[in-house]
């Protein structure tokens, strides 16, 4: 029986991509693409795939909030999120709140293809840098980064600031009013201690959150 995949990409060329490849490997198939948090759910609940493949960031609801949605429609379903950053912080928020994996965009064809095999059939997969981030992560002893007191949605919008994005452009890429995305750029800065957005690049650059 052929692993069921669902692929959940804002960008279509990807998804083009991933799918030949995927389908060329053998023993599996795409029963479908969603480019946006919400159109994922409803085509995960549509499809009942085995395993949703889905990117740390996307248009529309966070990526742990969309972890939740479909480990409360699908779960069984395992997930395995994607990310275009070598080592992304978000993606430990996902790991803890049920995703079963994790691989960069840039990984090569053979590790992707473990990672999709080994996922599906109920186990988990992460690089050895990310194991030794969760590693890191879990030690009661070690104070929280700045970037960790953030939401989900907040951490978006820092990454998504740091890497130069305007609020319009934010706005547009999440579904959000310039206001919202004003409003969670001054809670970020409050929570992070940060003067103003040249300062959170600082901080996102010297910690590796973008590239």
């Amino acid at each position: 029986m052929k692993i069921r995949i669902l692929i959940a990409d804002d960008h279509p060329i990807f998804r083009d991509g991933l799918t030949r490849l995927i389908e060329g490997a053998g023993g599996m198939e795409v029963v479908g693409e969603a480019s946006s948090s919400q159109e994922t759910i409803d085509v995960a609940n549509r499809t009942k795939p085995d395993l949703v493949i889905c990117d740390v960031i996307m248009p529309g609801r966070g990526a742990v909030e969309t972890i939740q949605d479909l480990k409360r429609v699908l779960p069984r379903t395992a997930i395995l999120m994607l990310s275009g950053r070598p080592e992304d912080h978000l993606a430990i928020r996902c790991l803890k709140e049920g995703a079963s994996g994790y691989v960069t965009k840039g990984s090569v064809t053979e590790e992707l293809l473990e990672a999709i095999r080994r996922v599906s059939s109920g186990g988990r997969y992460v690089s050895p840098a990310m194991a030794e981030q969760l590693v890191m992560s879990l030690d009661p002893g070690r104070d929280a980064a700045p970037h960790e007191r953030l939401s989900d949605r907040e951490y978006q919008v820092m990454s998504m600031i740091a890497m130069g994005k305007t609020p319009k452009e934010i706005a547009d890429e999440l579904f959000l009013s310039v206001k919202t995305v004003s409003t969670y750029r001054a809670r970020i800065l409050e929570k992070m201690e940060l003067k103003n957005n040249a300062e959170l690049m600082r901080y996102a650059l010297r910690e590796g959150l973008v590239t």
